[in-house]
């Protein structure tokens, strides 16, 4: 039974991980894949190391990397006003911009090429970059219009999504009833479902990587933990992803598949319906042992179609799991989900339980004031210091190698 003081402490630490939007990448805290075991000591790049005044440059001929058929090379930061710091993360930060020419809004991720080198993580940036580029055709999964560079930055021109994360609205509110949990419940399998068809599995499903978007639909986010060409039958075994919503199998450092975004997308249900993680404790010790051995317990205030759902979901025998088989067509075949006509769904033509009622672009309520009140940095358009940039231009060729993108007018229709 949670107390009270479980659920304010749950709420303080999870707090921490407000507004992500995207810019967190592979930095989550609790992965501990060898290549980011230093990230859970990392601290955000100081401003002051950036407010160098002079004009960003595009790479030189000698600084240029190939960026391929795919690139857009007029692209540049000027293009762009740059009015909130709506997210911030260890390799810089996600801002609301106004392009200047088409008058759109945009949330523009810029990165420090030094620092995603220094801590190593241009793979899973890039895997990040590869998993938004299959994406453009799904109405529940952030979009990307296209992705530039500077000699110093990377920038993804990312769909603005100012409804809030889920777990924001999941905070204020505690719980939701039922009608409002199955219709966010089908939207995530949706986007998880497309996302397995093209053999990508999440592994990084929680509240805070769930988005609303203005008419309140779902739009799910952070693909740094993505891991890619996993066939239905495939396994990977990287032990990363949050603690309360891990897998058993995953805990266990045995090889795991696609079964385990269903796992956590009964995690997410469950804290839908009750206002924790099913296998919640302060203390994640006691968390992952519960996750491993302790039954699940469904209290009796939800539906028989509802707990049949989660007790197959949180099956911790992935053999037996709900979606081993046939992954996302047993997960929209069960009774939970009779209600929901999938291909209206999948349309938007079900009205949202619940409106953000934002007013517009610059409605930022949703977004946490940390962020928010922080001063728009003049180093977004500006380079460091160019001895700097020099010294690791090589190593940042060849690790953003085809990072620029722009998608074809079509892709969008």
């Amino acid at each position: 039974m949670k107390t009270p003081s479980d659920v304010k402490a749950f709420m303080k630490q999870r707090k921490m991980g407000l507004n992500d939007f995207i810019q967190k990448l592979a930095t989550n805290s609790y992965c501990k894949h060898p290549e980011v075991q230093s990230i859970l000591n990392l601290n955000p790049p100081q401003d002051a190391e950036l407010m160098n005044a002079n004009p960003s440059p595009p790479p030189s001929p000698s600084q240029q990397i190939n960026l391929g058929p795919s690139s857009n090379p007029s692209a540049k930061p000027n293009d762009f006003h740059f009015l909130k710091v709506i997210g911030k993360g260890s390799f810089g930060k996600v801002l609301l911009a106004h392009h200047r020419t088409d008058d759109q809004f945009y949330a523009v991720k810029v990165l420090q090429k030094k620092a995603i080198l220094k801590k190593k993580e241009e793979k899973h940036i890039m895997s990040e970059r590869n998993v938004l580029l299959k994406n453009v055709k799904h109405p529940f999964l952030v979009g990307l219009h296209y992705s530039f560079q500077t000699t110093d930055k990377l920038y993804f021109v990312l769909d603005y999504i100012n409804g809030g994360e889920l777990f924001y609205h999941l905070q204020r509110e505690r719980f939701f009833l039922e009608p409002r949990a199955r219709f966010y419940a089908a939207e995530i399998a949706s986007a998880l479902g497309y996302l397995h068809s093209l053999n990508i599995v999440y592994r990084d499903l929680k509240p805070e990587n769930i988005l609303l978007d203005s008419q309140g639909h779902i739009i799910l986010t952070d693909f740094g933990l993505c891991k890619e060409n996993i066939e239905p039958n495939g396994t990977t075994s990287t032990f990363c992803g949050t603690p309360e919503y891990l897998a058993p199998e995953v805990l266990h450092k045995q090889p795991y598949d696609r079964t385990v975004d269903w796992w956590c997308l009964g995690a997410v249900l469950y804290e839908m319906l009750y206002g924790l993680p099913p296998f919640y404790s302060r203390n994640t010790a006691e968390m992952y042992d519960n996750i491993l051995n302790k039954p699940l317990q469904l209290k009796p205030n939800i539906s028989n179609a509802a707990r049949h759902l989660l007790e197959g979901l949180l099956q911790k025998d992935r053999t037996k799991r709900l979606g081993c088989a046939d992954d996302f067509i047993e997960i929209k075949n069960h009774v939970f989900f009779s209600p929901i006509n999938w291909d209206e769904l999948n349309a938007k033509k079900i009205t949202p339980p619940f409106n953000p009622n934002v007013t517009g672009p610059n409605d930022l309520r949703h977004f946490d004031p940390e962020f928010t009140d922080e001063p728009v940095p003049n180093s977004i358009g500006c380079s460091p210091d160019s001895a700097l940039v020099t010294a690791s231009i090589k190593d940042a060729a060849e690790a953003f190698l085809g990072f620029s993108y722009a998608p074809s007018m079509d892709s969008y229709l």
